[in-house]
């Protein structure tokens, strides 16, 4: 009896222990719960500063004063002189067209003129002994004009029968070959200016963007090709009417080259800024939260300084580790960064 006695005694000591020890287990679970939910975030002061925000887009080099050549008249293209990548001098002659074809036509003409002269003094002599109308008259004169005028459009016609370039420049392209026949006004050599001044980019922009520029605005412009190098430019030239194609407005940004060698065909990006300038809310990059295009959100602490509220911004754009904001914010000096991934409004939070 004694013995069942103690049995019990030490089954209840136990099961008194085992409540214990799990009431124990709950409150430090608990306290530690509390302590998990209470996020450590820091905050960074918001700032108002004026900014004209750039315009960024990408185009190629090419020439301002490029030129695509080619004969007035059609034929058998005799001679081409020069090739692709060979450097031309103004005046310079490039090509030559067969002329067997327009010295017969020079020669008619030249023909024509001569008969209508002697057809004239006929007529002048007769209309003198007046054996021939004033109409007949009238008409031989009339026949040597047209006859002249008939020459000059062939002799001006074999004149351009050769190509001589334009400008000092490049040839970038040769489109046709010596032996074949080339149509008039076909293209047969492509020549791009190789003068400091004549390096352009041109890019296509929104209406929004194309409202805020104007000519004489600066740019920044990276080439591939020179990475660890930063030209400059202006705009020089805005398009008046968009691209029926993509509804983009072309601009032309005239860039200076400096020492560096340039070549039509060369991929640039252009960073243009506006003389129109706003002011913007300058924050911190790692406080935007859930950002989406244009949109984003931040964390403030709220009034009672334990809770944080969610509010909505419209980000501007980037500016090196910071963003600046279109509009929100109102009336706010500071917002959260550190911790504000792992925060909602239900949080409770310290400022570390």
């Amino acid at each position: 009896m004694k013995t069942l006695q103690i049995l019990s005694s030490l089954l209840l000591a136990v099961a008194l222990w085992s409540c214990s020890k799990t009431n124990d287990d709950k409150a430090d679970k608990q306290e530690t719960a509390s302590a998990d939910a209470v996020v450590p975030i820091k905050l960074a002061p918001i700032s108002s500063v004026v900014r004209a925000e750039p315009v960024v887009a990408s185009g190629l080099v090419s020439s301002a004063a490029e030129a695509r050549l080619s004969f007035k008249v059609g034929g058998i293209i005799n001679q081409l002189l020069v090739e692709e990548g060979q450097s031309v001098r103004k005046g310079q002659l490039l090509a030559t067209l067969n002329l067997t074809e327009i010295n017969a036509q020079v020669a008619q003409a030249q023909l024509a003129n001569e008969k209508a002269e002697r057809d004239l003094n006929r007529v002048k002599s007769l209309y003198a002994d007046t054996a021939a109308t004033l109409e007949q008259l009238q008409n031989a004169t009339t026949g040597i004009k047209v006859a002249k005028q008939n020459l000059a459009i062939a002799q001006f016609n074999r004149s351009y029968a050769q190509i001589r370039s334009t400008v000092d420049g490049t040839v970038t392209r040769k489109v046709a070959n010596a032996g074949e026949y080339i149509a008039a006004g076909g293209a047969v050599y492509i020549i791009s200016s190789n003068r400091r001044s004549d390096w352009v980019v041109r890019i296509g922009v929104s209406d929004k963007d194309w409202a805020r520029l104007r000519l004489g605005n600066r740019a920044i412009v990276n080439l591939d090709a020179y990475p660890d190098r930063t030209f400059t430019g202006v705009v020089s030239e805005l398009a008046q009417a968009a691209d029926p194609v993509n509804k983009l407005y072309e601009v032309e940004v005239r860039v200076d080259p400096g020492t560096a060698r340039f070549a039509p065909g060369l991929f640039a990006k252009v960073v243009l800024t506006p003389a129109q300038s706003r002011s913007y809310t300058l924050v911190p990059v790692e406080a935007i939260v859930e950002g989406n295009g244009k949109d984003g959100f931040v964390y403030v602490v709220a009034d009672d300084e334990k809770h944080v509220r969610k509010l909505p911004v419209q980000i501007g754009f980037l500016e090196g580790s910071n963003v600046l904001l279109a509009n929100g914010l109102s009336g706010i000096k500071e917002v959260v960064t550190a911790g504000s991934a792992f925060l909602t409004e239900e949080s409770s939070v310290i400022v570390k």
